[in-house]
């Protein structure tokens, strides 16, 4: 294998591939990224065997010239590294014998001990005939707005991915902790001939979307039994899916409500931000709501450091008043998911879930439950 490749184009491609490599993982060979040269281009892949990474570089005169084709391992930190710091614009890449890397540019050289080929598993990227079309822009967003409700505990499992639910056209995203929802629901331009109920791992999804672009184009999700992949331009993205049946989160929300309170996001958000400062535990910060007439107030208090009380203005749809406790982070959270001014918040008792959703948009809707405090 022999080539010679403009660094900035190497670099961008080999980001991308290196979030699949795990320093903790016990087969060595999955430290490396696997180069794949041919007369088309350079294909890179890397895997941890949770998630799978691959992408290609196109030939392009300019930035690159094929001059053998080959296959290697390299090792994944260290040409990260090596590519990264060096200075020049173009780097060559050549294997000497099967494992034998140098790496070298005008005024810089490095010797690699590579991998050979034979020792990486085969990796199998198959595509479905009737895969799902999404849009990039939209799909991050999905993303965005539900991710940070997943569970970090590992004693259940299932909640610590994002639920897709796809029929038809309707694609509909559930994330909680069994403390809150989140829920986007969005229409497909292209319907689904099959239904699906996938459960994708929440780190593995946010890796994903770290590494798209701001494009307009769309992802292509292929889906399987146990694995999910998705295409976008060159990159495949491969996860595998945690198995077992989501709870069914339906049943959380709440059919009706005794009030219903307009705010603007940003003042309720700097509110509740400035009544947690004093709260002792700051996991739960919990905060207490209490709303009068056109007055909302939010308090916190701490036997050993005081008390916070805060108001602003809002407005109400009826003449009922509420006093309730929530945690204020799973309440900012919430709040910063919405792109837009100003919320509608449903409150139904004293100790029913707290219903938040956006004014324009009413594809979101998030859940908090609320905190007894006595």
């Amino acid at each position: 294998m022999k080539l010679k490749i403009k660094k900035d184009l190497l670099l961008e491609n080999l980001n991308k591939v290196s979030k699949a490599i795990s320093t903790k993982n016990l087969i060595p060979v999955l430290g490396g990224i696997k180069f794949d040269l041919t007369k088309d281009g350079l294909t890179l892949t890397a895997s941890d065997n949770d998630i799978t990474i691959k992408t290609f570089i196109p030939l392009n005169n300019e930035e690159m010239e094929i001059n053998e084709e080959g296959i290697v391992v390299i090792q994944g930190r260290y040409i990260l590294d090596i590519v990264r710091k060096l200075p020049d614009e173009y780097i060559n890449i050549e294997v000497l014998d099967e494992t034998k890397i140098l790496i070298s540019t005008d005024n810089s050289e490095f010797n690699l001990n590579g991998i050979s080929n034979n020792e990486y598993p085969k990796i199998s990227l198959e595509e479905s005939k009737d895969f799902i079309l999404i849009n990039n822009k939209l799909f991050k967003s999905i993303v965005n707005q539900t991710s940070f409700a997943t569970s970090n505990d590992e004693s259940r499992q299932i909640l610590t991915g994002i639920n897709f639910k796809i029929n038809g056209n309707i694609l509909e995203c559930n994330s909680t902790d069994s403390y809150r929802l989140a829920r986007k629901v969005v229409n497909l331009s292209n319907p689904s001939k099959e239904s699906y109920d996938i459960v994708i791992p929440s780190k593995n999804i946010i890796e994903f979307t770290r590494i798209l672009n701001d494009s307009d184009e769309d992802i292509e999700m292929h889906i399987f039994t146990n694995k999910i992949l998705f295409k976008y331009q060159n990159l495949y993205f491969q996860s595998r899916l945690i198995s077992g049946n989501y709870p069914n989160t339906t049943n959380l929300l709440p059919k009706d409500s005794m009030l219903k309170v307009t705010v603007n996001i940003n003042d309720l958000y700097n509110v509740i931000d400035r009544a947690s400062i004093l709260t002792s535990d700051r996991e739960k910060n919990i905060v207490t709501l209490e709303t009068t007439n056109d007055t909302l107030f939010l308090r916190s208090q701490s036997a050993e450091i005081g008390r916070v009380e805060e108001k602003m203005p809002i407005d109400k749809n009826n003449d009922e008043n509420i006093k309730i406790s929530f945690s204020a982070k799973y309440m900012m959270e919430a709040l910063k998911s919405f792109n837009e001014e100003k919320v509608e918040i449903n409150f139904v008792g004293e100790i029913k879930p707290i219903v938040i959703k956006g004014i324009e948009d009413d594809s979101l809707t998030q859940l908090v439950l609320p905190i007894r405090t006595y």
